[in-house]
């Protein structure tokens, strides 16, 4: 599947092969970056059943094969650079599991339709590159059979400037990929809403990690079914 439409163009030219590159690179040196390392902690600690992945915005494939290699059996990895989906094959091959992950090039929000479901669905600093982020959700949350795990920026004031900031460099460089802070408190009514419950939370000084559970898997882990995380914050610097 190619990818043809604005999000996509401006994405393929933001996230470029050098910048794919380098990113893989250092995931080799250092493993995970944080917000990716605290989402993989709380998926695999939530412990899914059946365990298939929908990784939106994947990228170089880190947070798909981390799941991978804990023991997730099959994803669907969805991202709009094309640099990024390269890079993301060549490790998946290099790790040896190439074979359990389906790559789609695109917007997700365009392909949705044609997606599968999958037990979890996964968008690892992903929200903040829609400029709304209401059609992302409610597709991801329609795909999500278990859960919907998700890292945001916060909303703070100084997460804004940096935000700001970068987004004046790259308007002066004639770039026009944005990224966003949008209100935490809407994109959790949006999440109950549509039926899912949080179940659990980490935070780095700039970034909130959220992993939310349908309603009715909440109740049948009440009554002894399952292991749902407590609801917890935590900050990591």
């Amino acid at each position: 599947m190619s990818c043809c439409s604005t999000f996509c163009t401006t994405t393929q030219r933001q996230f470029s092969p050098r910048l794919a590159a380098r990113q893989l690179a250092r995931y080799r040196r250092k493993g995970p970056d944080p917000t990716t390392r605290l989402l993989r902690d709380l998926l695999i600690a939530l412990n899914p059943t059946n365990r298939t992945l929908l990784d939106i915005g994947a990228g170089i494939g880190v947070l798909t094969c981390e799941l991978l290699h804990a023991g997730f059996e099959h994803a669907t990895a969805v991202d709009a650079s094309s640099a990024y989906v390269a890079c993301g094959r060549e490790e998946a091959a290099r790790r040896r599991v190439a074979a359990s992950i389906d790559w789609v090039e695109g917007d997700f929000v365009d392909l949705a339709p044609r997606l599968p479901r999958a037990d979890v669905v996964t968008l690892d600093r992903v929200v903040c590159c829609y400029p709304a982020y209401e059609p992302l959700l409610t597709a991801a949350l329609e795909h999500a059979g278990q859960a919907v795990g998700l890292s945001y920026p916060r909303d703070r004031w100084y997460v804004r400037a940096v935000m700001a900031f970068d987004n004046g460099v790259r308007r002066l460089r004639g770039g026009a990929f944005r990224t966003f802070v949008h209100a935490p408190t809407g994109m959790a009514a949006l999440l109950r809403a549509g039926g899912f419950h949080l179940v659990g939370r980490r935070t780095t000084l700039t970034w909130s990690v959220d992993v939310y559970t349908r309603m009715n898997a909440a109740a049948h882990t009440h009554e002894g079914h399952g292991n749902v995380l407590a609801v917890s914050s935590r900050v990591i610097t």
